[in-house]
């Protein structure tokens, strides 16, 4: 076997030799073309700079390309970072406003601990997979579920405002009812005063909401904002609603009602956060154990 497996190596060098002389005067073409454009562009300072200007010129057309390549691929990532970054940024300009009116009355202005609020949250970014406005009860379905941390209850928010509640939930969906049902009855309060009423949703525009159960004596007017009044275990206070564009009479003249201005705008929803509130279960246990123990028992 040894004998059989050198015999092979005189034929193969023979083929390489052949191949060479058939092809050598390629060979020799490409070396002098080499070694000529190596002494043009070496000795002659207007080719070398047209080569190495030409060179960069390449390099940064790949360059740019890659980056823009990159940066498309990271938007999803930016949206998110930019969402949970906005409702951030709501929360601290609400808090900030109150602190500030509350520096005007109190000078012990360190003592204030709403900026300790914060603490208590954690904002579960999620894309907005479906979503309906044409009917009298919406439904929006987000693409984060139990696995996520998703619970029901929880709140929805987005960069610009209020969104809904998470209503029910699977290992990795969530469906949410937002602002836009007719069972949604969110607790809301004009901003910088001590008004509150319930916020809902009549059908028709899905830019348009009312808030209901405005007191007789409030004092407000066109162009207040409405913010979540956070009498509830789901919203902090101060999650933007929208703004009021009219005033009107309840039907039986004991408060008022306010037509307002969504903030967000529900057509073109993408980017939504989850407000995970860790001590929100034990409040609304509570809560519901409190209602249970009131009622009538029946005999």
């Amino acid at each position: 076997m040894c004998c059989r497996g050198t015999g092979h190596h005189p034929k193969e060098m023979r083929n390489l030799w052949a191949f060479l002389q058939k092809y050598h005067h390629w060979f020799l073409f490409l070396i002098l073309e080499v070694v000529s454009a190596v002494l043009l562009f070496r000795f002659n300072s207007y080719q070398g700079s047209v080569f190495v200007s030409s060179a960069n010129t390449m390099t940064g057309k790949v360059y740019e390309l890659n980056s823009q390549i990159e940066t498309f691929f990271s938007l999803t990532t930016i949206n998110e970072q930019l969402t949970q970054r906005n409702v951030y940024l709501e929360r601290q300009v609400k808090l900030l406003s109150d602190n500030l009116a509350e520096l005007t009355r109190d000078s012990n202005f360190t003592q204030n601990s709403q900026l300790r609020l914060l603490e208590d949250y954690k904002l579960i970014p999620a894309k907005v997979v479906t979503n309906s406005l044409d009917k009298k009860d919406n439904f929006m379905t987000l693409d984060k579920g139990s696995a996520d941390g998703v619970r029901r209850d929880m709140g929805v928010v987005c960069g610009t405002g209020l969104v809904g509640i998470v209503y029910l939930v699977s290992a990795h969906y969530s469906i949410v009812i937002p602002v836009l049902n007719s069972h949604s009855n969110l607790s809301v309060a004009i901003s910088g005063k001590d008004y509150f009423g319930y916020l809902r949703w009549k059908g028709g525009a899905s830019d348009t909401a009312y808030v209901d159960d405005l007191p007789r004596h409030a004092r407000f007017k066109k162009g207040d904002s409405i913010m979540t009044s956070g009498y509830s275990s789901i919203f902090p206070p101060g999650i933007f609603a929208g703004r009021i564009v009219k005033v009107y009479n309840s039907a039986d003249g004991l408060s008022y009602r306010a037509k307002i201005k969504l903030s967000t705008d529900f057509g073109n929803l993408r980017d939504v956060c989850i407000i995970d509130n860790s001590r929100m279960k034990e409040q609304l246990e509570l809560m519901r154990a409190a209602e249970d123990s009131i009622k009538p028992q029946t005999k």
